[in-house]
């Protein structure tokens, strides 16, 4: 049977999906304060202008693992439901640019910056930065307001919402624990293996995989041993996707990355590839994590370094590991045919990326 045209080209529905509800929340805005349009542009160029929908697409196939149907008159309301991850996405990445202090993000400035920039080039009164600051912070709290208003309104059945009410009001708990614990951590020079695998686990592998499958399982009314098996599925495919995007911030291409080489080390990130070079003899690590001014040519040096002491090959197989038992783990559920078989692709291209 050829693949579903929802299954094939869900990213594209997902940006329509947006699209079309960020135009109507601009609507009210306007009609509400047309001050405020500024914001919510900014935000909808932000949510729509770029982004794989990974969570939208896991949530999908939660759904899908439980037998949800393509053609059946629920299709349209889970898709609008599983789109409203993207704006939980939005608030994480737009708050944490700014925690991070990132100029960046996909190739463009980031939130903060795009309205500093704004407030310095129409003169107004006060500090520019703080402005910005301001301005993002809002901006991120907008989106996720809106993502709770898009996931109630998407028009699910009264029983369906209240199954995925747990996973969704967990994850959003979770993803927030996890943003002030990755703080927390970098404030206190905290360099264990066991402080980076729990912010890996809170931060990313919560919101990103495991809760969102959670919730389209909740929604196809999924019995316990498949929540649970995909639970278990999308905790160490979550874990092994962040272990990858770790890799990326150090090693990665700003072309394909969109931010600087480099940058999880001037940002002080306490990954657990910073955590391995530190422990197996890196100690160029110590004095070039959080730092603001280092160079391309530290940089260097620093990566030469993380492979030489073997911590990149360490993590690397740390992702493989995870990889092979978030796999058993799914191939031991009671998965609907064809979203065993998407969702083992989908890890394998998760943790998959190059550098």
């Amino acid at each position: 049977m050829p693949p579903h045209p929802l299954d094939l080209e869900l990213p594209k529905h997902v940006d329509a999906a947006l699209a079309g509800y960020l135009a109507d929340r601009r609507a009210l805005g306007e009609r509400m304060e047309e001050n405020f349009t500024g914001a919510v542009d900014a935000l909808a160029d932000f949510v729509l202008g770029g982004g794989k929908r990974i969570r939208p697409t896991f949530a999908w196939w939660g759904w899908r693992a439980a037998g949800g149907d393509p053609d059946g008159d629920l299709a349209g309301q889970v898709l609008t439901a599983v789109s409203s991850l993207e704006l939980i996405q939005a608030c994480a990445l737009i708050h944490d640019d700014l925690m991070d202090a990132s100029e960046t993000r996909r190739g463009m400035p980031t939130v903060h910056v795009r309205f500093a920039d704004r407030h310095r080039a129409e003169g107004w009164l006060g500090e520019p930065e703080r402005f910005g600051l301001a301005a993002s912070v809002l901006i991120g709290d907008v989106a996720l307001a809106w993502a709770d208003d898009m996931l109630f309104a998407a028009g699910l059945p009264t029983d369906a919402l209240q199954r995925l009410s747990l996973p969704w009001r967990d994850m959003r708990t979770e993803m927030l624990a996890g943003q002030y614990l990755d703080v927390l951590t970098q404030a206190r020079g905290d360099a264990s293996t066991d402080a980076a695998l729990r912010i890996d686990r809170l931060k990313t592998a919560a919101y990103t995989v495991e809760r969102p499958l959670h919730m389209g399982a909740a929604i196809g009314d999924a019995p316990p041993e498949l929540v649970a098996g995909l639970r278990a599925f999308g905790t160490d495919i979550g874990v092994a996707f962040q272990l990858r995007d770790d890799l990326l911030g150090v090693f990665g291409d700003p072309a394909v990355t969109g931010k600087p080489a480099g940058d999880d080390l001037r940002e002080g990130k306490r990954t657990l590839l910073a955590a391995l070079g530190v422990q197996f003899g890196a100690t160029e690590l110590h004095d070039a994590l959080g730092r603001a001014d280092l160079g391309a040519a530290e940089v260097g040096v620093v990566r030469a370094r993380l492979v030489e002491v073997g911590a990149v090959a360490a993590v690397e197989d740390r992702i493989a590991r995870l990889t092979e038992s978030a796999l058993a783990a799914l191939a031991d559920a009671p998965v609907a045919e064809p979203a065993g078989e998407r969702l083992a692709e989908l890890a394998i291209s998760a943790t998959k990326r190059t550098y």
